[in-house]
């Protein structure tokens, strides 16, 4: 194998210890009680090599964010023509609940729904991730040769996103009261295939005629 496939290797096996790391110390001790440092000691790095992998300690909870931001705007943008946004999104829905399903009981408690369960802080980066990703989403509709203007667009993105964020805080709650993620995931499929199948029916409807009151003709003169 060339060097450069085999740093590439070294890399991406020390990325994953640090998020391991991380998460690990996060289901033990809580997001708030656990520092950079912690995660270093426990990763067998140093404090810097963590910060060269994820800059803020917040990225250590979202490593996955960019990607799956990535995921969402092309599935939106290569959407078949006549496809709405809400069914080009439904595919990573039933991923995000695929993967949810696979990981085991006690690495769940360090992952993000956990978190936003009971920390405070992760709550409130994971509503601004949200916040993030629905306008991108609301970039990506706009632009569209048949899309709406920014402002619906941004209602429609928001809606969009809320079904990604409304998975991760139910599994949340859930996990918090003790159910697996398996059994989580099985019960979330089914809530949200009915919130995309009930966007998909709002975002493929045609926009409403507008009307012209009755109080005025066609070049906007007042009768009478």
């Amino acid at each position: 194998m060339p060097e450069s496939g085999l740093r590439q290797r070294k890399k991406q096996r020390t990325r994953e210890a640090i998020a391991a790391a991380a998460a690990a110390l996060f289901a033990e001790r809580g997001y708030e009680n656990v520092a950079v440092t912690d995660v270093a000691h426990a990763a067998d790095v140093s404090e810097q090599t963590v910060y060269n992998y994820f800059p803020t300690k917040e990225r250590l909870v979202l490593d996955s964010d960019d990607e799956f931001l990535a995921r969402l705007t092309t599935r939106v943008a290569q959407r078949a023509p006549g496809s709405s946004p809400a069914a080009a999104l439904r595919p990573e829905a039933v991923a995000l609940l695929d993967r949810m399903a696979t990981i085991p009981a006690e690495q769940a408690r360090g992952g993000l729904a956990y978190l936003v369960a009971v920390s405070p802080a992760v709550r409130r980066l994971s509503l601004e991730i949200s916040d993030r990703h629905a306008a991108a989403v609301a970039g990506i509709i706009a632009a569209a040769p048949d899309g709406p203007g920014p402002h619906l667009a941004r209602i429609q993105a928001t809606a969009l996103v809320a079904v990604f964020q409304l998975i991760i805080d139910e599994a949340g709650r859930r996990l918090v009261a003790g159910e697996v993620p398996a059994q989580i995931a099985a019960a979330l499929r089914p809530v949200a295939a009915a919130a995309l199948d009930s966007l998909d029916g709002w975002l493929n409807s045609p926009p409403p005629a507008s009307t012209v009151p009755a109080s005025t003709v066609p070049d906007g003169r007042s009768r009478g």
